[in-house]
């Protein structure tokens, strides 16, 4: 028998509550802040993103009209691989602990199935949005040119999608810390398939530059079923890397990871709690008091590569 199916996977029961659960709740939400107050937008939009999409390309990312329904569709899928790091999308990591959960045994094809769920929440969510985006085109905050005093109207919808999303994987990592009530507890597929359908939700409010010229190129072919195949494409680049990352820990460690977890059933909820209650931190703060300041509404401290 293959090692990696003798190996236990870790329980989503929630009998046993982490030890110190405020020390983990606390630490989790300081390491948030953190990460909003040192991210470099200009880094990880521009050098890595532009960057990763022009040498895939083949060309400039951003200069280089989308040509023809193939052009664009590939287009979809590099740009959202591109931008797997960008502020509007790095919270995906957060369901690398959930999907450990999700996991019936460690083999290669069994470790399929919750990166399968992940992908469904979210193909499920971007394939509608794009469908609807293109049938409301220019009336959507999203594709708008105008502002609200020193507010472009698309960043005022990305404040509260992600204000939205933020929260809700908070409320997450709470809940598997059993600080609150958990609606997923002996779920975990469910909730895997939650944590997709947010991924998905981040096109919704996403102000990514290659995304934004995505979008418009999809409202001009006038065909909501390109604006879906397109969003979707945009998804499953954006949720590639992070599937390939859980796959390689697993099976890179030959079981030992899922070992080292299942040894004890509380690994895995201080794991799932603390990278939902981090990174969901990281997306308010960082969407709803940071972006807002930069625009001379509140303050937030700046890094002096930010300036």
């Amino acid at each position: 028998m293959n090692v990696l199916t003798q190996v236990r996977p870790p329980s989503d029961g929630q009998a046993t509550r982490p030890r110190r659960t405020s020390l983990i709740v606390g630490a989790s939400v300081l390491a948030g802040l953190l990460l909003a107050v040192v991210w470099s937008f200009e880094l990880v939009d521009s050098v890595i993103g532009d960057t990763v999409a022009s040498a895939i390309l083949g060309h400039d990312a951003a200069g280089t009209a989308i040509g023809g329904t193939a052009g664009g569709l590939v287009f979809a899928f590099v740009s959202g691989l591109a931008g797997t790091f960008t502020a509007c999308n790095v919270a995906m990591l957060a369901s690398l602990g959930p999907m450990s959960q999700a996991s019936s045994s460690t083999t290669a094809r069994a470790l399929i199935r919750p990166v399968g769920w992940l992908m469904l929440g979210a193909v499920v969510v971007s394939g509608l949005y794009g469908f609807v985006g293109v049938l409301l085109g220019d009336r959507l905050p999203q594709l708008s040119t105008d502002s609200v005093g020193p507010m472009p109207v698309r960043l005022i919808q990305s404040s509260v999608v992600f204000g939205i999303v933020g929260l809700a994987l908070v409320y997450l990592g709470l809940a598997s810390l059993g600080v609150l009530p958990d609606v997923f507890a002996g779920r975990p597929v469910a909730r895997v398939v939650t944590l997709g359908a947010l991924i998905g939700g981040f096109l919704i409010g996403r102000p990514f530059p290659l995304f934004n010229k995505l979008f418009h190129w999809a409202v001009g072919t006038g065909n909501p079923l390109y604006g879906a195949g397109a969003f979707v494409l945009q998804s499953i680049g954006n949720i590639l890397v992070v599937s390939l990352l859980f796959t390689v820990i697993v099976l890179g460690s030959r079981g030992r990871f899922i070992r080292w977890l299942s040894a004890r059933p509380t690994r895995t909820l201080v794991l799932t709690g603390a990278l939902l209650i981090a990174l969901g931190v990281f997306t308010v703060v960082y969407w709803d008091i940071r972006m807002p300041a930069g625009r001379g509404i509140g303050w937030f401290p700046t890094m002096p590569w930010n300036t």
